[in-house]
């Protein structure tokens, strides 16, 4: 596409092969991305169908990566050295873990919640922050939740997770602003992914319960996540830096 949003850049999507992820990486090089590197622990979308990158086709690529591990983070950032560096860094790749209350949870449960939600962002943000800095400018979008704001029973380490990557963003904001960079966040309300449908799926009952507390009436699609990270990353949001942009049709406005 020419003249778009992101004309020319190269994105890294962690978690891009599926749900938001891919929807993010879709909608980036529909705006026009030189080059999308979709790095995933999984090649294929759970939910079926050709490979992300494939999709898209031209530069893009995938790197295996495991965003705990910071050798692999290092090694997907490093992916797009070739193409000129990193000028926009999605960090999606999340899991919910275990439904269980704190008195119950396994304490390595919690351990991998955090590893890859949390750690994951860290390690994402440090690796690609480097060169953005050096470079003058770049931006992250880091992908949170409501659950980062709002707590709920039996999912204490991702709402954990989610409000530590909130405050992340805010300060890294405040650490790489003078260097031209701009690090903001997502929070998507309930969104039909292969987490809220298969990992965490609502009964009929508690879907249509759920939806009827959203204003809007629906709920979410990997869509409007991926026009939220668009917005963010592209130069439409130049003066936008440390926010948070709630995307759930509502729902966190009639939670009391």
């Amino acid at each position: 596409m020419s003249n778009g949003l992101l004309q020319d850049r190269v994105v890294v999507v962690t978690g891009g092969s599926s749900g938001n992820g891919r929807a993010i990486a879709l909608a980036v090089a529909a705006q026009g991305a030189r080059a999308v590197v979709v790095a995933d622990v999984l090649a294929e979308p759970r939910e079926g169908g050709r490979a992300t990158h494939e999709v898209i086709g031209g530069d893009s690529v995938f790197v295996s990566c495991d965003v705990s591990r910071p050798e692999s983070v290092e090694e997907a950032i490093a992916a797009a050295d070739p193409l000129g560096g990193v000028d926009v860094l999605v960090n999606n790749a999340g899991i919910v873990g275990p439904a269980s209350p704190v008195t119950g949870m396994a304490v390595d449960d919690f351990d991998r919640v955090l590893a890859v939600n949390l750690r994951g962002t860290f390690l994402g943000c440090r690796a690609a922050g480097r060169g953005m800095a050096a470079r003058g400018s770049g931006s992250i979008v880091n992908v949170a939740s409501i659950a980062g704001v709002q707590g709920s029973r039996t999912s204490a380490a991702y709402s954990a997770s989610k409000a530590g990557i909130l405050l992340m963003t805010q300060t890294l904001a405040f650490e790489l602003g003078s260097s031209g960079v701009r690090v903001n966040s997502v929070l998507p309300g309930i969104i039909q992914t292969h987490m809220t449908t298969v990992d965490r799926p609502l009964a009929s009952d508690a879907y249509d319960a759920t939806v009827a507390k959203v204003p809007l009436g629906r709920l979410g699609t990997p869509d409007d996540i991926a026009n939220a990270v668009v917005y963010l990353a592209s130069d439409l949001a130049g003066y936008v830096t440390g926010t948070s942009l709630v995307v759930d049709g509502g729902l966190i406005a009639t939670i009391s």
